[in-house]
């Protein structure tokens, strides 16, 4: 079933176009005023996640943005949801590559943490592409995958969409055993929540195994229930699916009064709503219903129609196309853009670790310029001290980086080297102050015994 990916891929987001412009625009006033940086990523991710089905442009920005700001704070949360508002907006656009692979990198970061639901959502998501892809086997792998973490964690608000898209993708690979297992599942689990729409959805699904096995009778009754469900929960969509479903079904039976209503009821329903695909589904069975039976003149006309639809839906796909390849460059734009912020930061950091650099060496010949002058012993040790605390520091922001990649950032090892480079500078600290300390007193002691020889030589002698 077409419409079980949609369903899947974008199960968090079930508000009407009107209600996800008020709820944007008040996410964004608050974006405006949001001062801390995590606020800020979360906001953008969360607005970028209500506007992409009506201006991926804008949520592409915004994700893009939010994904600079939460790695730059190493925000964790705030990357994943970001990764993932990018990927459900490059499936918006119809970029699966792009999609597949921020859903891919959000995977990375989801393997690393302690957030089931996380991880078993983005497998989902991944499954969705590949299925978008028709790769079906690569689509099961990652919703089984799914399915045993959901199942593992027992995390039950997701569990009826694995069940619908496990029982989608056997029903595509052709395995209708497999496939009618997941249906019932999923008929179970969603008539116990009373979700109307899923009940619609894994009923159209039974109807299409029983229809592929043959089981006119049965597949008829699951339809039409289906039918009635899909009305209710206003889900035109998967309704025009299931009604041209139905007009199949009734074509094998060769009862042509029902077929032609059922499709006239899908075709008109597909041109209500601006469903263009579906509405070529349900013209191009038309035109070869009334070819079969020899009714030229309406045959002609429907085949016009598909003709006019196709190229249609061309026209799209290559706007379609044209959005990719601009989206791609948007993308490429804003990396570039950041690319050179981060540049800049690190020539600036890199100017103030040589500004300490040349700062702590010329801190510590002052220090020898001071045995030039009388000085207490005590301002000697409290200079040495503050040397070799900057010299320590300094030592430490240099060698972080570089520590952190050898120890794979385990906070342990990074202590012991650290400790390990403290216990080496003390002792060289410890005889640097005590030559200093002496050095500085045999000065001044022989200062003082020359004063006090000249004093002699002033005074008169008796």
């Amino acid at each position: 079933m077409k419409k079980t990916l949609c369903l899947l891929s974008f199960f968090f987001l079930h508000l009407l176009l009107f209600a996800q412009k008020q709820k944007a625009d008040s996410l964004e006033a608050l974006l405006t005023k949001a001062k801390a940086d995590t606020s800020r990523v979360k906001l953008m991710w969360q607005v970028a996640g209500v506007i992409y089905t009506y201006d991926p442009g804008r949520a592409l920005i915004l994700s893009q943005q939010a994904l600079f700001l939460a790695n730059k704070i190493k925000y964790i949360e705030g990357q994943s949801k970001s990764l993932g508002a990018l990927a459900n907006t490059f499936i918006k656009l119809g970029n699966y590559p792009k999609a597949l692979e921020y859903n891919l990198q959000k995977l990375q970061l989801e393997e690393n943490r302690d957030n089931p639901h996380n991880l078993a959502s983005v497998l989902m998501n991944i499954g969705i592409v590949y299925n978008y892809q028709e790769e079906y086997q690569q689509a099961l792998v990652y919703y089984r995958r799914s399915d045993s973490v959901i199942d593992q964690y027992n995390i039950k608000d997701l569990k009826h969409y694995s069940m619908l898209a496990l029982g989608d993708v056997y029903d595509r690979l052709g395995n209708t055993d497999s496939a009618f297992s997941y249906y019932n599942r999923t008929l179970v689990i969603a008539n116990n929540i009373r979700d109307e729409d899923f009940i619609g959805s894994a009923m159209v699904g039974l109807g299409n195994v029983y229809l592929k096995q043959e089981n006119y009778p049965f597949s008829l009754l699951n339809y039409r229930t289906a039918i009635a469900y899909l009305r209710n929960a206003n889900d035109d969509d998967l309704f025009c699916e299931a009604t041209l479903d139905l007009a199949k079904l009734f074509n094998k039976q060769n009862k042509n009064d029902s077929t032609v209503y059922y499709a006239y009821l899908s075709l008109s329903t597909a041109q209500q709503d601006g469903f263009t695909a579906k509405e070529l589904d349900a013209t191009q069975f038309l035109s070869d219903h009334y070819k079969k039976r020899n009714i030229i003149d309406s045959a002609y006309v429907y085949l016009n129609k598909v003709k006019v639809l196709n190229d249609s839906i061309n026209s799209r796909t290559r706007i379609r196309e044209l959005q990719i390849i601009s989206s791609n460059e948007q993308l490429r734009q804003l990396e570039l853009e950041e690319n050179k912020k981060t540049a800049q930061m690190e020539r600036k950091q890199q100017l103030q670790y040589l500004l300490i650099g040349i700062f702590i060496p010329g801190f510590f010949l002052l220090t020898l310029l001071l045995s030039r002058i009388k000085i207490h012993t005590r301002v000697i040790k409290i200079l040495g001290i503050l040397s070799l605390l900057m010299l320590f520091e300094y030592l430490t922001l240099l060698l972080h980086p570089y520590v952190a990649v050898l120890t794979n950032h385990t906070p342990i090892y990074e202590m012991l080297i650290f400790v390990s480079i403290a216990a080496l500078l003390i002792p060289g600290h410890h005889r640097v102050e005590r030559w200093l300390i002496e050095k500085l007193t045999h000065r001044n002691d022989g200062s003082i015994r020359l004063r006090k020889v000249k004093l002699k030589v002033k005074k008169p002698l008796d």
